[in-house]
């Protein structure tokens, strides 16, 4: 029963693979709004409900994978221990990402990468999601540090700052990567930016949100 069971997970997981790698592809060839949810699960070879099945609208099958890092921030700071600031909390939480060249902070080899990076800036209604999921994020970080400090107000400034220069770092990253550099390249240097950029924002941060 267990192996049956194990076997059935790995084709479910196969399949959400194929139908989300053959949407990419078709969406890379043709354009996001040129492609319908017929066309991807012919392409496939599955039903137009299942492709639904494991992706709730024609925008999770770009979004899926990478939706959840848009609160990785502000789980840094929610999780982060006793005596540890906000910002040291999420500096923490990039480096071990740049340590693992986690795809989310754009050290990544994959192409397919690149690929869904190209389908989101050249759809509209796909940059406005990501503008929406970033600011949910960063909600959630606000939501924290305030129900903490009592004070929204530095609560909003705090998550805001850390989040914009986490992001300028991940767009760098994406930036270099578009010229064509290599992901081990970018991140030779990766930590020592990172350390610069969160000392900027600890400068104007420092001593707010200390964990008691």
């Amino acid at each position: 029963m267990a192996e049956e069971l194990g076997l059935r997970e790995r084709k479910k997981r196969d399949t959400k693979w194929r139908i989300y790698r053959t949407a990419l592809d078709l969406f890379v060839e043709r354009g996001f709004d040129k492609v319908s949810v017929q066309e991807i699960a012919d392409a496939s070879d599955v039903s137009k409900m299942t492709v639904f099945n494991y992706f709730g609208s024609k925008e999770d099958l770009v979004f899926h994978p990478m939706e959840e890092h848009f609160g990785d921030a502000a789980r840094a700071v929610r999780d982060r221990g006793p005596g540890e600031s906000a910002v040291d909390a999420v500096r923490r939480q990039f480096l071990e990402m740049i340590e693992v060249r986690d795809p989310s902070v754009g050290l990544h080899s994959e192409p397919f990468v690149l690929l869904v990076r190209r389908v989101v800036e050249e759809t509209p209604v796909l940059r406005e999601r990501v503008v929406v999921a970033a600011q949910r994020g960063i909600r959630a970080m606000t939501d924290l540090l305030a129900e903490e400090s009592g004070d929204p107000v530095l609560a909003t400034v705090a998550a805001t700052t850390l989040s914009a220069a986490r992001n300028a770092l991940i767009e760098d990253h994406h930036r270099r990567l578009a010229a064509g550099e290599s992901p081990e390249a970018i991140a030779a240097g990766a930590v020592e930016r990172a350390h610069r950029a969160f000392d900027l924002v600890e400068n104007g941060l420092k001593g707010y949100a200390v964990k008691a």
